[in-house]
């Protein structure tokens, strides 16, 4: 009986141990600010981004897009440029 007190604590202890973790690995919410430009950058930049960079999403596309900003349009441009820059990665 003591040992199988001592499994299943030690059990929990694991399971609590992880779900802290789980918790900790994920990315904070975005700002309701960095939110808001991300949607006009989406909104004014939709032709652009389907016209110069076909299917890509994310990362790839905004790397696109920031390629090729001397063809953007002027208003997605504009939502561009509200948008902050990410933080270098630092190696």
């Amino acid at each position: 009986m003591k040992r199988a007190t001592m499994i299943l604590a030690s059990a929990l202890a694991a399971s609590a141990l992880l779900a802290a973790a789980a918790a900790q690995a994920q990315p904070p919410a975005p700002s309701p600010e960095l939110q808001a430009a991300r949607d006009a950058v989406r909104k004014a930049c939709a032709e652009d981004s389907k016209a110069l960079c076909g299917d890509k999403q994310g990362r790839e596309m905004m790397q696109c897009m920031r390629a090729n900003s001397d063809k953007l349009s002027a208003g997605c441009k504009d939502a561009m440029a509200k948008l902050p820059r990410p933080p270098a990665p630092t190696n």
